[in-house]
């Protein structure tokens, strides 16, 4: 079953789909320009770009009808519904102000339906081939780790080892890093999505490494803490084991059934029970797979169940304002019965000099 069929069986109380955000228009279509809109739906398979994609489009878009659109591509959107009276589109991703264009330029009869989240949930489940794709991208952050350890830390500023790494991966067959690079050490690691400072990194300190790499369209992430020393102050060691502890513990839960809210709780109940409930403010994880970010959520607020094909990150994290900060993250898939981790990269509390 093609990923416009598995979309089109998942419209509910709508005709199609019109799909706009860029994730969700490769996802569905394989297309992997700047400009194009698809709509998807049991009777209908419509791509539309502008003429610098026509030939692009040729090769990336070979099931769908292809069409080059007038220079504002919504006005094409009108032609081609014949039959379809309801035409969902994510409000999610969608403007106010792309709305209002987008009603003026359909047919009066046709009505404009929220319908976020449709292809999301699809994307959620991987296919076998793009779990090999995350697959991939994940053994090259665990070479780049390996090639950080050899490299050596202290003494580089925090952005300099930022940018040594996501060259490296340029060199290693990525595309880029998923995410700009976290390199945070000593009291900057207290700030989760800290920006790499032009400060050298101490010795006798943590430093936290969190990175992802594209590698054929695939996201990877991952995270590590190390220490630059052997006199990195008791009270880091300490949240070190406890961030450890309840990574460890709630990675042993992931499997299919259940939902992301209680993965969530296995580790911020470690980590409450410790006296730092107040320090881990984040999620524990999120679903990876064409962007960092994607569902599922293991967070307090994830209600879907854990299912076969998912991918998602395990990453609780204690932050202490001042002090410095914990955070250990691997990349999971969910298998028929249990789990595969990716991240290879030792959780031991490494000495990095």
């Amino acid at each position: 079953m093609s990923r416009g069929d598995r979309v089109a069986r998942r419209l509910e109380d709508i005709d199609a789909l019109l799909v706009t955000e860029p994730a969700n228009l490769r996802y569905v279509t394989g297309f992997t320009g700047s400009n194009g809109f698809a709509v998807v739906g049991p009777q209908v398979r419509r791509f539309v770009t502008d003429f610098r994609y026509v030939e692009q489009a040729k090769l990336e878009v070979p099931d769908f009808d292809r069409e080059q659109g007038p220079q504002e591509l919504l006005a094409a959107v009108s032609r081609g519904l014949e039959g379809v009276k309801r035409l969902g589109f994510d409000d999610g991703h969608m403007s106010v102000r792309t709305h209002g264009r987008l009603r003026e330029l359909l047919p009066p009869h046709i009505e404009l339906v929220p319908a976020a989240g449709v292809v999301e949930e699809v994307r959620a489940v991987k296919e076998p081939g793009e779990i090999l794709r995350i697959g991939a991208a994940a053994a090259l952050v665990d070479e780049i780790y390996a090639w950080l350890l050899e490299l050596g830390l202290v003494g580089r500023t925090e952005r300099d080892v930022a940018v040594a790494l996501e060259h490296e991966m340029r060199l290693r067959g990525a595309s880029g890093p998923s995410f700009d690079s976290i390199v945070a050490s000593a009291e900057h690691g207290a700030l989760p999505h800290a920006t790499p400072r032009d400060v050298p990194i101490a010795a006798d300190t943590l430093v936290t490494i969190d990175i992802g790499a594209v590698l054929d369209g695939y996201c990877s992430d991952c995270t590590r803490t190390w220490a630059t020393g052997a006199s990195v102050p008791g009270e880091l060691e300490e949240i070190y084991a406890l961030v450890l502890q309840a990574q460890i513990a709630s990675l042993d839960a992931v499997r299919p059934g259940p939902l992301g809210r209680e993965i969530d709780a296995i580790a911020r109940d470690i980590i409450d029970a410790a006296g730092h409930g107040e320090h881990f403010g984040h999620g524990l994880g999120h679903g990876v797979g064409l962007v960092t970010h994607e569902a599922p959520r293991l967070a307090r607020t994830g209600s879907t169940p854990l299912v076969a094909g998912n991918v998602v990150t395990v990453e609780p994290g204690v932050y202490l304002p001042g002090v410095g900060g914990v955070r250990i993250e691997d990349l999971v898939v969910v298998t028929e019965h249990g789990r595969d981790v990716l991240s290879k990269t030792t959780k031991d509390l490494l000495t990095v000099e």
